[in-house]
C-alpha cells in the first residue's frame, strides 16, 4: 500500500497574496492617521479613538479589531467595553515621537506608491515611470528637494528604514586597515555617523546635494561627532567623488540605468586607493532571482519611480565592478532582504 501522503494543493497562498492589499491598506491607513502615536501615550477605548481620528461608528470596531487580528494592536474587552494598546513592534517603530520611527516610508507608500502601483501593468507595457512625472509633474526628488520640510521628513524616513543596516555594517565590516570613509548620497549622515560611532579611528564624510548639508550637519552635531564626521556638498552625477579609503552607497545605484550605474562604480574606483573598498548597500537580488521577493519587487518599484532604475544581483555587480577595474567582490548579508556588495580595488 502506498503510504505517501498526497500533497494538498490549496488556493490559500494565491488568496493571501492576491487580497494582500486589504491588510496593507488597513495598516497604512492606521499609520497615516497617527493611531499608533496616540496609543503610545495611553490605552484608549474605541470611542476615544473614534473622536481623536474623526471616524464613523460603522467601520470603527472592524478597523480596530482587524489591527488586533493582524497583530498590530492589543485589546482587552469587546466592542463598547474594549481598550486598545500598541503591540511591541508598533510601539517601537510606529510612534512618531520615538527615534526608531519607520512610519515615514509607510506614509509615503500610502500617499504616493499605493495609487501608482495601480498602474504597474502600464509600466510593464511601456517601460515608463508611473509616478508624478507621468502627468508632467515634478519627480519625487525634485519635489522633495524644493521643499525644506518635505526634505527633512524624507531624510528622517530613509534614515529610519536603513538604520539597522548601517549599524550592522559599522560593526561587521572590518575597518581595521582603513582610516577614511565617504558615503555617497549620504542623506542625513546616518551611515557615516554609525561608522564613526563604532570605529573610533575612522574619519567620515557624508556627501549629498547642497540642500541636504545643513540637515546632515545638524545630525552629526547632535551625536557629538563633528570632530570626525563632516557633511560635504556635491553632485555625484557630474563631479568626481571625494577621495577616501572606503566609499559607500546606500540605495543609490538602483535609482539609475546600467550606464549610470557603471559610471558611478568607475568614479568610486578612481577615488579609492589601491586596496580601497566600495561598499554598496541594496536589496541585492539572489543570483538565481528566485528567493529575494522584496528585492525583485523593489526593482518593479524602480520601474514605477524612475526612467531607467532597477535592482540587481551580486553577479551583476561583480560583472560591472570588474569591468571598471576592481579585482574582487563579496557579499555581506545585512538585516532582512538587504545586503552589502563589496568591491576591492
Amino acid at each position: 500500500m502506498d503510504t505517501t501522503e498526497e500533497k494538498q494543493i490549496t488556493p490559500s497562498k494565491i488568496m493571501q497574496i492576491g487580497m494582500g492589499f486589504w491588510a496593507s491598506k488597513t495598516l497604512l491607513t492606521a499609520v497615516n492617521m497617527g493611531l499608533f502615536t496616540y496609543l503610545a501615550k495611553e490605552e484608549l477605548s474605541g470611542q476615544d479613538i473614534k473622536a481623536k481620528l474623526g471616524l464613523h461608528d460603522r467601520g470603527l470596531y472592524d478597523f480596530l479589531d482587524t489591527l488586533v487580528a493582524l497583530g498590530f494592536l492589543k485589546r482587552s474587552g469587546l466592542k463598547q467595553t474594549s481598550l486598545y494598546s500598541n503591540s511591541e513592534d508598533t510601539d517601537l517603530f510606529l510612534d512618531k515621537n520615538k527615534p526608531s520611527y519607520i512610519g515615514g516610508i509607510l506614509e509615503m507608500s500610502n500617499n504616493r506608491l499605493y495609487p501608482f502601483w495601480n498602474d504597474l501593468e502600464e509600466g510593464l507595457k511601456t517601460g515608463k515611470p508611473q509616478n508624478e512625472t507621468k502627468s508632467g509633474g515634478a519627480s519625487i526628488f525634485e519635489a522633495i528637494y524644493a521643499d525644506r520640510q518635505k526634505l527633512r521628513e524624507f531624510i528622517k524616513a530613509m534614515g529610519g528604514i536603513q538604520m539597522g543596516n548601517f549599524i550592522m555594517l559599522s560593526k561587521v565590516f572590518d575597518f581595521t586597515h582603513y582610516s577614511t570613509l565617504c558615503d555617497i548620497g549620504g542623506s542625513g549622515g546616518h551611515l557615516a555617523t554609525q561608522v564613526a560611532l563604532n570605529n573610533e579611528h575612522m574619519s567620515c564624510v557624508t556627501y549629498d546635494l547642497p540642500p541636504v548639508e545643513p540637515i546632515a550637519s545638524e545630525n552629526i552635531e547632535m551625536m557629538g561627532l563633528s570632530d570626525r564626521v563632516s557633511a560635504q556638498s556635491g553632485n555625484f552625477l557630474n563631479e568626481d567623488l571625494p577621495k577616501a579609503d572606503v566609499i559607500t552607497m546606500g540605495n543609490i545605484l538602483h535609482d539609475w540605468g546600467i550606464q549610470d550605474k557603471k559610471m558611478l562604480i568607475k568614479k568610486a574606483y578612481d577615488a579609492l586607493p589601491q586596496g580601497g573598498a566600495l561598499v554598496v548597500i541594496e536589496n541585492i537580488i539572489d543570483d538565481n532571482r528566485s528567493k529575494n521577493a522584496f528585492g525583485l519587487m523593489m526593482s518593479l518599484n524602480m520601474n514605477i519611480e524612475t526612467p531607467e532604475g532597477f535592482d540587481f544581483s551580486a553577479a551583476d555587480f561583480d560583472e560591472w565592478a570588474k569591468e571598471c577595474g576592481f579585482t574582487q567582490t563579496s557579499v555581506m548579508p545585512l538585516s532582512g532582504p538587504s545586503s552589502a556588495v563589496i568591491a576591492i580595488k
